[in-house]
């Protein structure tokens, strides 16, 4: 018996004040896989996110998790399976780093040894390493070690979906670069991750597989791979508006 995708969107449809932000929008997300969500500002890419979680409810059509309706399961316990990663990382500003990390397992009921260990790997892994850092606050931390916190955070109690809402959009270019690459060593757990930024050349580094949207609809769906040996036209004339070569 084959097991249901992590994330399935089944011909989603979403309106606002009478305007179509999603139509007809259907996908799934493979175990192991970061699908992109790529467009411009108002194409329906953080409508859809806010969907998986529960923050707002299709029209039409039906959004699953792990093979179950998002309205069906408790939104406490469904949370606590989505890691979900903002711009500035979503911090508690008057917890440390160690206690931000700390929250998915403590949730989860973990036993504080196996806390300890897995706060001081991720911290390790992310460049911020806990004996450096754990005691300090975000107010203490640079924008891209915010962010970095805010990834280890959502990885923390091994969730099985990752949920990421342009975390770097707010970073210079060479902390940006920076944050992605420790995402990239930071993702090599396995995770499953729905990725959405504006940035196609972001798109293009963290994601294994991009979805291209335009009001609200999906008009590429190709791995990343295929797109570097065979950019289509839509992504070739991105490319070309933003200095940057495919």
């Amino acid at each position: 018996m084959s097991l249901a995708p992590p994330l399935v969107f089944d011909c989603v449809s979403y309106s606002l004040a009478g305007r179509r932000i999603l139509a007809n929008f259907s996908f799934s997300v493979s175990v192991g896989e970061t699908l992109v969500l790529l467009g411009a500002s108002g194409s329906g890419k953080s409508t859809a996110l806010r969907m998986v979680n529960g923050l707002l409810s299709p029209d039409e059509g039906e959004v699953r998790v792990q093979g179950r309706p998002v309205p069906t399961w408790n939104p406490v316990e469904l949370r606590r399976r989505i890691g979900y990663v903002i711009q500035e990382g979503g911090l508690f500003p008057h917890w440390t780093v160690r206690q931000n990390v700390e929250l998915g397992p403590r949730l989860a009921g973990w036993e504080a040894e196996r806390i300890r260990q897995r706060v001081e790997e991720l911290l390790e892994r992310a460049g911020i390493p806990a004996r450096d850092f754990g005691d300090r606050y975000p107010r203490q931390l640079s924008g891209g070690q915010r962010q970095r916190v805010g990834v280890a955070r959502a990885l923390a109690a091994y969730p099985p979906l990752l949920l990421f809402d342009e975390p770097f959009s707010a970073l210079d270019a060479l902390t940006r670069a920076e944050a992605q690459r420790h995402f990239l060593e930071l993702r090599e757990q396995g995770s499953t991750a729905l990725f959405v930024t504006h940035d196609l050349r972001e798109a293009l580094r963290v994601g294994t597989r991009i979805l291209l949207l335009e009001q609200g609809r999906i008009v590429m769906d190709q791995p990343a791979a295929a797109i570097w040996n065979d950019p289509p036209p839509l992504l070739q004339a991105m490319a070309e508006a933003t200095g940057f070569a495919i």
